[in-house]
């Protein structure tokens, strides 16, 4: 008969007001806690209702590893490999890791994603001895053809290729952590990236629209910004007078990426410099006002249509324009990936099939077919 085994987070008042936190660890017949150091302080603020949240997810992956642990040890004896683990469980803790580290909460989003899918595909007593080759193809067969998004849409390509690579990083890990003595992803190609169309504006475009009077000046001021830094919307909503500097001749602008965590250093021209406005107390956000929406978007292209710009544009162009034009002003794609804070120049190699001037003279080498007969 199977023993009863269960864990449970607890709290426990202190003499500060503080509620210390523990693990109750009920396992054959015997009950025990783990006192984890960690603390519930009273929720004064917003300041501190952040950091109970984040204790309490830290202490939530605490849990999913020690249930790891518990399995591993089922037996009375740790075997060399550990194929009893729960591959769900297992997986569930690696997601709480990477959100504990906050290296990006889109990352971390797409893992969670991923989850809900293994969790639907997945029986829930399912173990690391079951995972072999078969087990991956017929996930992958799953994603291409029965899994569906929210909406009831069958995924996107770009879609399947994350899910598919955060099983991949979860069953490598296993297999570092000596879960497994195989890794079974040997000789199994996963998705490839769809290429998309990137919308951009030409350096006329981009005139045209500065030219042209917007309805709402943060708007106004924050795209035509982008467009001469290359920096995504996401950053420029959180950036404050204090992350900008002048640096000789140049201002720039140190932050850290809201979409990858990894810290930058852009250095900006006389011509994006305008649109920064005056200088403000540290604390303030530089572009006030700007809170990027669905009706920020609409005004954004009635702005470019009543420039005299026939394109579908979104913020993001903005992005897109910065990094097609400094490659057609003759700039080198590996100073490019870093003004644009790419970490695999990889993705800046898309924007170059964009601008390839090689094809552009080339094209021109056919001489003219209308010749006068």
């Amino acid at each position: 008969m199977a023993t009863k085994e269960s864990i449970k987070i607890r709290t426990k008042k202190i003499a500060n007001g503080n509620k210390s936190i523990y693990l109750d660890i009920y396992r054959n017949g015997k009950r025990e806690y783990e006192f984890l150091k960690l603390y519930i302080i009273p929720e004064k603020n917003k300041s501190n209702k952040e950091k109970n949240k984040q204790t309490m997810l830290f202490v939530q992956s605490v849990k999913a590893k020690r249930i790891v642990e518990m399995q591993n040890d089922e037996f009375g004896f740790k075997a060399a490999y550990k194929l009893d683990t729960n591959f769900l469980d297992y997986y569930r803790a690696m997601c709480e890791k990477r959100h504990g580290n906050t290296e990006s909460t889109g990352n971390w989003g797409n893992w969670c994603s991923c989850l809900k899918y293994l969790d639907k595909f997945c029986k829930k007593n399912i173990q690391f001895k079951d995972i072999d080759s078969d087990f991956i193809n017929d996930f992958k067969y799953y994603l291409e053809h029965k899994a569906r998004s929210k909406s009831g849409k069958p995924l996107s390509q770009n879609s399947k290729l994350s899910y598919f690579n955060k099983l991949r990083a979860c069953i490598n890990q296993a297999f570092e952590d000596r879960i497994m003595p195989h890794n079974p992803l040997r000789g199994i190609t996963g998705f490839k990236q769809a290429e998309s169309n990137r919308v951009y504006l030409t350096l006329e475009e981009i005139k045209k629209m500065a030219a042209t009077e917007c309805k709402y000046l943060a708007l106004y001021n924050s795209f035509l910004f982008s467009c001469l830094t290359g920096i995504r919307k996401s950053d420029i909503e959180r950036i404050t007078w204090s992350q900008v500097y002048q640096e000789g001749d140049f201002k720039r602008i140190i932050f850290k990426q809201k979409k990858t965590g990894g810290q930058e250093y852009l250095d900006i021209s006389k011509n994006a410099e305008v649109y920064l406005g005056d200088r403000k107390a540290g604390h303030r956000l530089v572009f006030t006002d700007f809170r990027y929406s669905a009706y920020l978007i609409t005004e954004l292209r009635m702005w470019a249509i009543k420039s005299g710009v026939a394109k579908d544009i979104t913020f993001h162009s903005a992005r897109h324009t910065f990094a097609v034009l400094m490659l057609d002003l003759g700039a080198e794609i590996y100073t490019v990936s870093k003004l644009l804070g790419h970490r695999d120049i990889r993705t800046t190699q898309i924007y170059a099939k964009v601008v390839d001037k090689k094809k552009q003279e080339a094209v021109n080498l056919i001489p003219d077919i209308n010749l006068n007969i």
